[in-house]
């Protein structure tokens, strides 16, 4: 049974620890509720009535978006369903899980992600979006897309291919357009455009290949290939292609130098250059 008080294990934590993300969710919610008593509903109806850790995520993220015309348990339900039916989609949802872990150095607990963090929840709204659209219902994925947008100010096109381990930092802002693709492992700030460069039609959007990262504010516009672990510095307008593990920043951007470690979108390292003049260091 759920307790409110301040002390005291809420939910039982699972008897089978083979499963460690859903052990660690559990034993954090009950941390969080003996600490927080305020929140210990929330943390009750999200994860001490949810059957996995997947369950707990689906329950949270429909409760962000219900409304009176579409309820909390249609949007369960609909997750139900395609993680049922998609392994695929169920760990996708942990590797996004995972990245925000490594690459956020805000956050060192897997509850963090499940309960507050909307770019986690955008990117597992579009995961239940495209697996909607892939059967057909199309109706329903875009309204995923607008819900999404409103609640989550993040506006992803169903269509769009998805790799996992993706982490979107922030979340704001963010605009991806139909026929883009972001490939495992990719790590995308606020503000960011996935984007056309007019009315044409067809494949027209970018293809942001594994291990990419991608500053705040960046703009990448038509179908071209961001290589495999290049860096897009803040603010650049990008309208040519990228070579793998290269470095771009300007408006239009340029190469500046190679991406400067193996995997930018685990370092996270949006500088530029360091430089030391009389003495001092200096970071551009």
């Amino acid at each position: 049974m759920a307790k409110t008080q301040a002390t005291g294990t809420i939910i039982p934590l699972p008897a089978d620890t083979a499963d460690l993300a859903w052990h660690r969710l559990r034993s954090e919610a009950n941390a969080m509720a003996s600490a927080n008593p305020e929140l210990a509903t929330l943390v009750l109806r999200t994860i001490g009535r949810a059957s996995s850790f997947e369950d707990a995520v689906a329950r949270r993220i429909s409760a962000r978006l219900a409304t009176g015309d579409v309820p909390a348990d249609v949007l369960h339900d609909a997750f139900t369903e395609a993680l049922a039916a998609s392994s695929a989609m169920a760990a996708a949802m942990r590797a996004d899980a995972a990245a925000v872990i490594d690459r956020d150095p805000a956050a060192d607990r897997l509850i963090e992600p499940v309960l507050f963090f909307k770019g986690f929840h955008a990117l597992q709204t579009h995961r239940l979006a495209n697996w909607l659209l892939g059967r057909g219902r199309r109706d329903f994925a875009l309204y995923l897309q607008s819900r999404s947008s409103e609640v989550f100010q993040t506006d992803i096109n169903p269509a769009v291919v998805m790799g996992k381990g993706v982490f979107l930092d922030h979340a704001t802002g963010l605009v991806v357009g139909e026929t883009a693709v972001i490939e495992d492992d990719v790590s995308i700030l606020q503000n960011v455009t996935l984007g056309g460069t007019g009315k044409e039609a067809g494949d027209r959007h970018p293809k942001v290949r594994r291990g990419v990262l991608i500053g705040a504010g960046a703009k990448i516009l038509g179908n071209i290939e961001i290589g495999r672990c290049a860096r897009v510095a803040a603010g650049s307008v990008v309208l040519h292609a990228v070579a793998p593990n290269t470095t771009v920043a300007g408006v239009p951007a340029k190469p500046v130098g190679t991406a400067g470690c193996a995997e930018p979108s685990r370092a996270m390292d949006q500088i530029l250059a360091r430089e030391s003049v009389d003495g001092f260091s200096y970071e551009i």
